[in-house]
């Protein structure tokens, strides 16, 4: 069977909560917390878990928070590997305003990870027994050393890893300077930060995303577009998958739900096409959820079968 292995450098414990109405100085009575495992890189292998996969979620953890986080894990049966870290995991808020429907989305700096336990990560990366699919999603903590993300991808390329990258900023800039990835996963405004352009235009985009991959900086580009969907572009095809419409209660987790269902349905040998509908599928599914939960399998076979009807139809962008 494929391996996925997702890596987490910036773990959360998300909790989640309601209050009636935000406003200042006052104190604001909130709903009982959820709290859920968070990162982007724990998402994507919980979103596989809700997809009928499996994948191992690596990452460190520290203090009452990690372990809390690691527990939940364990209970939604995420297979793990918890690297123990000195500092506390990061607690991030989400907080719903009933009167408006607003959410707002309260997000800590992750841990700083020292020399040592930087070395720690990697050394367990290129200790595990199996990794087809490498999954690197997520924020960065501060104080990762300079070649962090080289030594990174050089472990990947010499297991033989397909990397999937979803991640901003310099992290991003540093992983295309080196290249080799086999899919990025950017939204509209990475793509123009990169770029170093403001434009909507589809053609556009597809000629930014395009020259990346002839430059060889990876294989494929998959830009999320929120509720307009997708665009993918590979050597051989350009393609914009239009997202169906669906009933929104929070964006928490849509991104990974996305990255997610990609992966997995590469794993299962079906094409970046077919991968990349999916994954639109999945993204659509977790909206529908409330709080930080993610999608669940049902709804996105479901708007899955009906993409699949649309593309085939010509109805589909």
């Amino acid at each position: 069977m494929t391996s996925i292995v997702t890596l987490t450098l910036s773990p959360a414990l998300d909790s989640a909560t309601r209050i009636a109405r935000l406003c200042p100085d006052a104190k604001l009575r909130c709903s009982e917390p959820r709290y859920a495992p968070g990162g982007g890189g724990i998402n994507v292998a919980r979103a596989i878990q809700q997809l009928g996969g499996s994948a191992l979620a690596l990452f460190p953890a520290g203090g009452p928070t990690g372990q809390h986080l690691t527990e939940l894990l364990a209970a939604e049966g995420v297979a793990c590997q918890a690297l123990p870290i000195s500092a506390w995991t990061r607690e991030c808020f989400n907080v719903t305003e009933q009167a408006n429907a607003q959410q707002y989305r309260f997000v800590l700096p992750g841990a700083r990870l020292s020399e040592a336990e930087q070395t720690q990560m990697l050394t367990a990366l290129a200790d595990l027994p199996e990794m087809d699919y490498l999954v690197i999603s997520g924020s960065l903590p501060a104080g990762l050393a300079d070649d962090f993300i080289a030594r990174l991808l050089q472990i990947a390329a010499q297991r033989g890893a397909r990397c999937i990258l979803d991640s901003t900023g310099e992290v991003l800039r540093q992983a295309l300077a080196i290249g080799g990835l086999f899919l990025i996963k950017p939204n509209l405004n990475e793509l123009r930060a990169l770029a170093g352009e403001d434009s909507d235009e589809p053609d556009q985009l597809f000629k930014v995303a395009r020259s990346l991959v002839d430059a060889g900086k990876c294989t494929a580009v998959l830009v999320s577009l929120g509720p307009q969907g997708a665009l993918l572009a590979t050597r051989e095809l350009s393609e914009r998958i239009s997202a169906p419409t669906v009933n929104k209660l929070s964006t928490v987790g849509a991104g990974d739900s996305l990255v997610g269902a990609v992966t997995l349905k590469l794993a299962q040998g079906a094409t970046l096409s077919e991968a990349a509908r999916y994954g639109v599928a999945a993204g659509s599914a977790a909206i529908m959820m409330p709080g930080s939960q993610l999608c669940r399998r049902a709804d996105t076979d479901r708007l899955f079968a009906w993409l699949q009807a649309h593309t085939a139809s010509g109805v589909l962008d």
